[in-house]
């Protein structure tokens, strides 16, 4: 049974006049500890970049940057072929835009969380990883990197010693092998069974897959997306049940101290 855990959303995923999604940044961050905010390459402008770490600061969440591929049209979600230095140029100009609009409001960037096909691209690929997490060590070494149990990053993280914080996906499927099923649509599901999901996956550790197989998964953070249909509901369902049976929610921070 788990005591404390993050419970993080995808914000400010729009751009411009646009946005994407039906609940509001503002209704979401009540919910959450931690903030992934959008950075620009999938989504994110400079002014929802401030709106979204301005009320991160209000409300105590955590700010994270969530860097993607340069895809606004796809909103990150298409693979696109690169090497891997000019790709994690990419991320490093994305984590300095989230970071300095966090020394505006007088927050630290606590985490980065790379965005859809590029997670997992990383979660797969050595050398990705590898140039990744080197990087970032050099750069930003007190910032926590998100991703998946079973990935290449988490694998090279823990090996390299950058802080690392893995990830429950309340709203997305699971293959036998613990990895998620990747979806560019994702159907309106049942506020319920998703908050019942994360309440059995953090009091037994296990989630049930694609092909109806019970495996063991480890995490620290549970993520509800913000463009998932009903994400407002999936979040309050997932909240309420964290606390009715004892658990705290806290940022990404604060869960990797209290285990220490």
């Amino acid at each position: 049974m788990r005591g404390i855990i993050d419970l993080n959303c995808d914000m400010g995923e729009g751009f411009g006049h646009w946005t994407l999604g039906e609940a509001a940044d503002e209704d979401l961050m009540e919910l959450i500890s931690s903030a992934n905010i959008a950075a620009g390459f999938h989504a994110g402008d400079p002014s929802t970049i401030d709106r979204v770490v301005k009320l991160a600061q209000q409300h105590g969440v955590g700010i994270g940057a969530h860097p993607g591929y340069r895809d606004l049209q796809g909103f990150g979600r298409r693979y696109i072929r690169t090497n891997s230095e000019e790709l994690v140029n990419d991320i490093l100009y994305q984590v300095g835009a989230i970071r300095e609009f966090g020394r505006r409001y007088g927050v630290q960037l606590q985490h980065i969380k790379p965005h859809g096909a590029l997670y997992m691209e990383a979660a797969v690929n050595e050398e990705l990883s590898q140039h990744l997490v080197d990087t970032l060590s050099k750069t930003c070494g007190d910032a926590i990197l998100f991703c998946m149990d079973i990935s290449k990053t988490y694998e090279i993280a823990r090996r390299m010693g950058q802080r690392v914080v893995r990830e429950f996906y309340a709203d997305r499927d699971y293959d036998d092998s613990g990895s998620i099923v990747f979806a560019r649509q994702v159907a309106r599901p049942d506020p319920q069974a998703i908050a019942d999901k994360c309440l059995r996956a953090c009091k037994e550790g296990l989630v049930r897959t694609v092909t109806g197989n019970d495996i063991k998964i480890e995490f620290e953070s549970i993520c509800f997306h913000s463009d998932t249909p009903g994400a407002l509901e999936n979040g309050r369902a997932i909240r309420k049940a964290l606390l009715d049976n004892g658990i705290t929610i806290a940022p990404a921070a604060t869960v990797l101290e209290n285990m220490a």
